[in-house]
């Protein structure tokens, strides 16, 4: 059985070849992310994830950043040509978006609720997966392509330092967004009946 709910999970794919040519203006953008975010379950409503929306030169700054994260992890003498051009891919793209998880609500829910005190991490982790899962969907239904990418924790301290974030923010995923330049590659599924059981 298919919905238009359904319908809209099918056009949510990994866009790689991104470009800047979006219809919405950032502020539609930003109000998109904004109630994706918002809308998205959390467990106990603790509401931990945390959105950071990069446009124009703050977009290509995170980039710039990544880039140089990673020539100091690289090993000496691998060819870094195929990460640059992976760079250059996210850099074509419109934006970036950011996606953290508030520790510190985290912390005291684990202080509130010791006996579920081992879960709330693994509660945030969900969370924010939703968040991430919401906010992409809702791109794809206004035709901006997105893919989600995690250089974290590589990043984690330049980004804290050039936007000032509080270090009870974790860093848990990085999504480039941009017009579609070209159609996602084809994909695979296992079959239904390997991953949906149901019984009477």
């Amino acid at each position: 059985m298919e919905n238009q709910f359904t319908n809209l999970l099918k056009e949510r794919r990994s866009i790689y070849a991104l470009g800047k040519n979006v219809s919405l203006s950032n502020d539609q953008i930003l109000a998109l992310v904004k109630t994706a975010v918002k809308e998205s379950p959390s467990s106990f409503n603790s509401q931990t994830s945390r959105a950071v929306v990069l446009f124009g030169g703050a977009h290509e700054k995170l980039w710039d950043l990544t880039e140089a994260a990673l020539k100091i992890a690289v090993p000496e003498g691998q060819d870094f040509a195929p990460t640059i051009e992976k760079l250059n891919s996210f850099r074509a793209g419109y934006g970036t978006i950011l996606f953290f998880e508030d520790m510190s609500i985290v912390k005291n829910l684990q202080e509130q609720f010791a006996l579920y005190a081992d879960n709330f991490p693994v509660w945030a982790e969900q969370s924010s997966g939703i968040a991430q899962h919401s906010v992409w969907t809702a791109l794809a239904t206004e035709n901006i392509g997105a893919s989600l990418q995690h250089y974290n924790p590589l990043i984690d301290d330049a980004v804290r330092s050039e936007w000032n974030l509080s270090s009870d923010w974790k860093l848990r995923a990085q999504m480039p967004f941009g017009s579609i330049e070209a159609p996602a590659q084809g994909k695979e599924y296992m079959d239904d009946t390997e991953r949906v059981l149901s019984f009477n």
